[in-house]
């Protein structure tokens, strides 16, 4: 491709990316959703956490699952004086064996969520590992999906975990499934702390 050839098509994409840009009129905040049996889905959550504060936003986090270990994103982000950090759970399902105990924990984390989602102080929200709540039927996703449709007008949402209920996938703006090609602990390699928490 010569220079000529190239400047035609750069030129076309351009005009083809104004137009969308232009079409995007609405402001208002948006709800993700990162799931599936790839690696990655809270690690891009965290990701906006990061360019959110980068804007000097307010943001919030609620973990369903990882509250009986310290991970790095918590003792890095709870640094922060614009985040507020809530690890609810218990651990991993497989690890806590009791149901009744799970599920009183996420009740609390649930309470706690919906508390941040009607509080216009945060421009984001993130529910990390929500989906197995609803996958284990310890949460009715219901109250979820009210709580999405009622939030602030400028609140983003991020909500990650595998196996996402296909009505909360209808409810959100943007879901991003992410999947696994290939993993090193598939290979016998250990999980390792800041790659895996």
């Amino acid at each position: 491709m010569d220079d000529q050839q190239y400047l035609k098509k750069m030129k076309a994409v351009k005009e083809k990316q104004d137009q969308k840009i232009a079409a995007a009129n609405q402001e208002r905040g948006v709800s993700i959703l990162l799931a599936g049996p790839g690696k990655g889905k809270s690690s891009s959550a965290f990701g906006m956490l990061a360019r959110s504060l980068g804007h000097g936003h307010k943001v919030a986090v609620v973990q369903f699952l990882k509250g009986a270990m310290s991970t790095g994103e918590e003792k890095f982000f709870t640094t922060h004086e614009n985040v507020d950090w809530f690890a609810m759970g218990d651990g991993f399902t497989w690890e806590t064996q009791n149901r009744e105990n799970d599920i009183a924990s996420a009740e609390k984390a649930w309470a706690k969520a919906e508390q941040l989602l009607a509080d216009s102080r945060y421009n984001l929200v993130i529910l990390d590992e929500i989906t197995y709540m609803f996958k284990y039927q310890y949460l009715d996703i219901e109250p979820t999906l009210t709580a999405l449709k009622k939030r602030p007008e400028m609140m983003s949402v991020v909500l990650t975990g595998r196996g996402p209920k296909k009505a909360l996938i209808e409810a959100v703006d943007t879901y991003s499934l992410i999947l696994e090609e290939k993993h090193a602990f598939k290979a016998g390699v250990k999980a390792q702390a800041g790659i895996e928490w």
